[in-house]
């Protein structure tokens, strides 16, 4: 689901105010177990209205009794905390890769309950093929879980649509205009387990990775995140909120030109980023071309070893990566700049060509090495993001499960 805003009630009615006041006192329990006193002196609102208020959350199935709360100071008994039900409805989260599958269950807090991943080439396979194969992982990814998923964030290798429903153009699939929510719900749709009745919204993979990096990954405020599987896409964070830009096409970070006379991409530009950093560029330069399985492993692998072609092949793509950052953080001016999916795991050969280049050409400001950094949720950011925008979104509108 793409960030929630909040909740949006319209004109004031009592109607809304009460599903703004459960976003407020589900909010406030999302940062942590508090009494009904603490909750009630951190909203503003009456305890009355607290108590009314986390009895509804409590049959929904989101708020949990969870013991004593912690001593306040004050004379008398402690309160009961309230806290997130881990047994509530969960997110579910879904990943389409060039060469995988994902599949990924989290509680109300956030925690993994349960995540599975499938090596498979996907690239130029038919859509509904690839749903079908995705339908069953997220079957037995649930049935692990033992939650109910509350709605289903997919992320693609892609530009997507304002709606969340169609992967505009997918390169490396080689899709265009799939509407993929529909085609997911579809292949869903024949066993009787309810999730094709779920929500479904898809999001670039990218732009999940950097909200899972700002979510669960202790993000600053404002960063950008580049990250790689077959292609290379970025996240621009500002003020903790992703940057979409005014189509919801912002972060196209392989395809910023880093030599303007290179070789023609695949999007039919010069020199872009993405043939320089990009799987199948990296791969030809380390003399691996044609290589099956998990490209990344192949090459860190490689790089350990000490393989000359493997370690020239990941300083060139560091070079061309530093060249793009830094056009990226003289026009952005990030806290950081953060390497996660596939160069997180790639980064120890990747990051001294890259402060190399960036301590080169950011100069009109001041730029610290130790800014450049490497995401600790690494490949998972994606689907992190995916899983957890579903429970953000609950906490952000608890009325959206029709609480009370």
């Amino acid at each position: 689901m793409h960030e929630p805003d909040g909740v949006r009630t319209g004109p004031a009615s009592q109607q809304g105010m009460r599903r703004a006041n459960l976003a407020l006192v589900l909010g406030v329990i999302a940062r942590g177990p508090r009494s009904r006193a603490e909750v009630a002196a951190e909203t503003g609102l009456t305890r009355a209205a607290v108590s009314s208020l986390a009895e509804q959350l409590i049959a929904a199935g989101l708020v949990v009794e969870a013991g004593p709360a912690a001593p306040s100071g004050k004379v008398g008994r402690p309160g009961t905390a309230l806290g997130l039900n881990p047994l509530g409805p969960g997110g579910l989260g879904a990943e389409i890769g060039v060469r995988h599958l994902g599949a990924c269950v989290v509680d109300l807090r956030g925690e993994v309950r349960a995540s599975r991943r499938r090596e498979i080439s996907n690239r130029g396979r038919e859509p509904a093929a690839v749903m079908a194969d995705l339908a069953q992982l997220l079957r037995a990814v649930v049935a692990e879980a033992g939650l109910r998923p509350a709605g289903l964030t997919l992320a693609v290798p892609g530009l997507v649509g304002d709606s969340g429903a169609v992967l505009q153009h997918a390169a490396n699939l080689g899709w265009q205009d799939v509407p993929v929510a529909a085609e997911l719900r579809a292949a869903l749709r024949p066993a009787a387990d309810g999730l094709a009745e779920l929500p479904v919204e898809a999001d670039n993979e990218a732009n999940l990775g950097g909200l899972a990096e700002r979510w669960l990954g202790d993000g600053p405020e404002d960063f950008l995140y580049v990250s790689a599987e077959a292609g290379v896409g970025a996240a621009i964070v500002v003020g903790g909120r992703l940057l979409r830009g005014a189509r919801g096409h912002a972060g196209e970070f392989g395809h910023v030109p880093v030599r303007p006379d290179g070789p023609r991409c695949a999007c039919g530009a010069h020199g872009c980023l993405e043939q320089y950093a990009g799987e199948a560029a990296v791969l030809a330069a380390a003399g691996l071309s044609g290589a099956r399985g998990d490209w990344v492993t192949l090459l860190a692998e490689r790089a350990a070893a000490d393989e000359r072609a493997a370690r020239a092949a990941l300083a060139g793509a560091g070079s061309a990566l530093g060249i793009a950052a830094a056009g990226a953080v003289n026009l952005l001016d990030p806290a950081e700049v953060v390497l996660g999916g596939g160069y997180a795991r790639l980064a120890p050969w990747l990051l001294p060509a890259m402060r190399t280049e960036l301590a080169a050409r950011v100069t009109v400001r001041p730029w610290a090495e130790d800014r450049l950094t490497v995401s600790r949720l690494g490949r998972r950011g994606p689907l992190s993001g995916a899983a957890v925008s579903v429970v953000r979104a609950i906490v952000a509108d608890p009325g959206m499960l029709s609480v009370g």
